[in-house]
């Protein structure tokens, strides 16, 4: 990210995506042709990390949205790197700005909108993106929900000027204190669904009871083709 935002020549996105988002690409060529736009692609979920890791036989870790933004936050702080926050609610992210200033002193969170709940026109569009590169954040952080955020960078990215662009999902509300994260432990053992699963069942009981073991199942059926092939 800081490579990018010293080069500034073009915009790169990071898809942050785990189980949910892969199912989605799996049942969906379009969004597919989406998450293979990204210029880096990180495994939200633990078991999304561990069939990564034996899909490409290396070492990857699991980066859930909401670590990934407390860091860049705590890098930013100090270095100065200006943020732009897209998507949630007003009081969200009046929340998690408040927040996260308070926890990384000096950190510049130069913008943030909520959209509207409704369809958007072209004139508003148009202006909500000449609002965030007249802006010119180094990083936009875009929280609109799976796929939603993802397609809506994928349509913009040749519009928006920030060298950086992160699909962050729930972070943003995570670090509103409005949803309290799964913690670490929960986390690492790949029980992040059944945290979230007590924690918010009307928000996620579909993508941990139904995605989940879809998921779970088409990843061994990969990774056994793939031990046959050998």
């Amino acid at each position: 990210m800081e490579q990018w935002i010293r080069e500034r020549d073009r915009p790169h996105w990071i898809a942050v995506t785990g189980s949910h988002g892969a199912l989605e690409a799996h049942k969906h060529p379009d969004f597919r042709s989406v998450l293979r736009s990204a210029d880096l692609s990180v495994p939200d979920g633990m078991w999304a990390a561990r069939v990564a890791a034996k899909k490409l036989s290396c070492d990857t870790r699991q980066v859930r949205g909401a670590d990934l933004l407390a860091a860049f936050c705590e890098l930013a702080s100090s270095k100065g790197y200006t943020n732009y926050f897209y998507g949630d609610t007003e009081e969200t992210l009046a929340l998690a700005s408040d927040r996260l200033k308070k926890k990384y002193p000096g950190l510049q969170i130069v913008g943030a909108y909520s959209p509207p709940f409704r369809e958007i026109t072209p004139d508003e569009d148009a202006q909500i993106v000449e609002k965030m590169n007249r802006i010119n954040p180094d990083v936009l952080w875009v929280a609109l929900g799976l796929p939603k955020q993802e397609k809506w960078i994928f349509a913009h990215r040749e519009r928006l000027q920030a060298p950086v662009i992160v699909a962050i999902g729930a972070a943003i509300k995570f670090h509103s204190g409005k949803v309290q994260p799964a913690p670490r432990w929960a986390s690492q053992s790949g029980l992040e669904w059944f945290w979230r699963l007590l924690h918010e069942p009307r928000q996620v009981w579909r993508r941990a009871l139904v995605y989940g073991p879809q998921f779970a199942a088409l990843s061994l059926w990969e990774l056994a083709g793939r031990r046959k092939s050998k």
